[in-house]
């Protein structure tokens, strides 16, 4: 019954072994990273990370930059490479293209601020796993091509969802590069926006994001993807609110970590 009605959503799953793998360990691997978020055991960067110093450790915006651009290069490229599929894997390789792309400007060239370190190991792991996520959502879409539509055409619903997402995300990010001035380094409650009401509004709208990519993509793939990265989301904003109750005393108590008035 249940598999009938996602045919109705989703293409058939590709006959690729690769793909095939894939869409499992990239579904359990970022559950089982927000799970280990809750448990205290943060990804090494950013503020949740305490830095022990024998790590080999490099600065967070070169770090950032090592995370992102080959995903960003291998979508970018991938727009060159198809140049003659149809309509959906040309909206989805330039949606995820403009993700990466906009991460690698706001996080390593415009808007982040960062005050401290980042793991080496962590910048390469991070990587990889961008790296392979992105070429295999649209290799997996490649897959699809000559095959029937699903049923329910999602993709104008998801190009909304993407164009919110993103949109929302960048400008709690730019909320975020406005706390500190030039050259402060002590963290500070952030406010505005949906700030008022979860403590990762960033992160709520980056799951919106992948929602609408995957209401582009329609695969199982694209699917697993986002609902691995939501569980990661939900852990790490998890962890975000608990690392802030314990800094601030007078950390508002409605506020959430990542759905308003929710979770």
């Amino acid at each position: 019954m249940v598999l009938s009605v996602l045919i109705k959503f989703i293409y058939p799953p590709p006959p690729s072994t690769v793909v095939t793998a894939m869409t499992a360990i990239s579904f359990l691997s970022m559950s089982n990273a927000g799970y280990m978020e809750t448990k205290g055991k943060h990804v090494k960067y950013s503020k949740l990370w305490s830095q022990p110093e024998e790590q080999p450790k490099i600065p967070s915006k070169k770090g950032m930059f090592i995370a992102y651009a080959p995903a960003f290069l291998a979508s970018l490229t991938s727009l060159f490479l198809f140049p003659d599929e149809n309509f959906r894997f040309t909206l989805l390789r330039f949606c995820v293209t403009t993700h990466f792309f906009k991460r690698v400007l706001e996080q390593v060239l415009l808007i982040h601020k960062f005050s401290g370190w980042m793991d080496i190991e962590a910048a390469i792991t991070i990587s990889l796993s961008y790296f392979l996520s992105s070429t295999t959502l649209i290799y997996a879409q490649h897959l699809t091509q000559g095959l029937p539509e699903p049923e329910f055409d999602l993709k104008y619903v998801g190009i909304l969802m993407f164009l919110l997402g993103i949109c929302g995300n960048l400008y709690h990010h730019y909320l975020l590069s406005k706390l500190r001035s030039e050259g402060e380094k002590q963290y500070k409650i952030p406010r505005g926006g949906l700030f008022d009401k979860v403590i990762c509004p960033h992160y709520l709208f980056e799951i919106v994001g992948f929602l609408g990519i995957s209401c582009i993509s329609q695969t199982l793939y694209s699917c697993s993807l986002t609902s691995g990265l939501s569980f990661y989301l939900m852990g790490r904003s998890y962890a975000t609110k608990k690392w802030y109750e314990s800094k601030f005393e007078d950390f508002p108590k409605d506020v959430k970590a990542l759905v308003p008035y929710i979770f």
